[in-house]
């Protein structure tokens, strides 16, 4: 039997999330479940359960997106969360920020087989495209890292007065406790954790979310980036 073939069918909860895309996350998971397991970018345990521990709950985040809003998925991998977010929300710009090849090839695939006009692919680490990619009202991230090494990569893309939301499950609130230093020392000025997705997903999916003020990642990222816009902006006049 194919690992295609245990791809069950898509609840009926997914028409509703999906709405005129629905046909475009069938094939999504399609894809994920063949081209993914085969390229070892999800394992082949979780294709029973694409739907609920994956599509579903990534797509449920847009409940907490603002709109029209730009958008930076870090360590988007199979494209978890941004791939669900963008088909659900043709009103964002969505960056998918990737350092592996492979990964950022399957992507490419996925968003020209599926029309994603507003969503652009990037190679490359968090810490290496600041100050080359604009700065970004959210960000968001799923099984990335723990929050505060997480906060350290996302928070520096975000533009003054933006957000992170971080799709977590039950250490949510641990996490966010052993954070509060760095998050502070990261310009963050509130912290809540959400619960979205109540009636589409069981349990719903939390986030959590951690909204910056004036200087996103501090005085000490502040001059990092300010160094690097000076950079690409030298580089730009040879």
């Amino acid at each position: 039997m194919t690992e295609a073939a245990e791809l069950p069918p898509a609840p009926e909860q997914a028409r509703e999330v999906f709405g005129e895309r629905f046909a475009d996350a069938v094939r999504y998971a399609e894809l994920l479940a063949e081209a993914g397991v085969q390229r070892g970018l999800i394992g082949p345990r979780e294709v029973p359960r694409l739907w609920e521990r994956h599509l579903l709950n990534c797509a449920v985040l847009s409940e907490a997106v603002p709109e029209g809003v730009t958008v930076c998925d870090v360590g988007s991998g199979a494209g978890l969360p941004g791939i669900p977010l963008a088909l659900v929300r043709s009103d964002l710009n969505i960056t998918l920020l990737e350092p592996l090849l492979r990964r950022t090839n399957f992507l490419t695939e996925v968003v020209e087989l599926l029309g994603l006009d507003h969503v652009t692919v990037v190679r490359g680490r968090a810490e290496e495209v600041m100050g080359k990619l604009p700065p970004v009202h959210v960000v968001t991230a799923r099984a990335v890292a723990p929050l505060d090494r997480l906060a350290t990569w996302g928070i520096p893309l975000l533009r003054p007065y933006g957000e992170m939301l971080a799709l977590k499950g039950d250490t949510a609130e641990e996490e966010l406790k052993a954070a509060a230093t760095a998050l502070s020392k990261l310009g963050a000025e509130s912290t809540s954790i959400l619960h979205v997705g109540d009636g589409v997903v069981d349990p719903p999916s939390t986030v959590v979310r951690v909204e910056v003020g004036e200087s996103p990642g501090g005085v000490r990222f502040a001059a990092k980036r300010a160094k690097a816009a000076r950079t690409g902006r030298t580089r730009r006049r040879r």
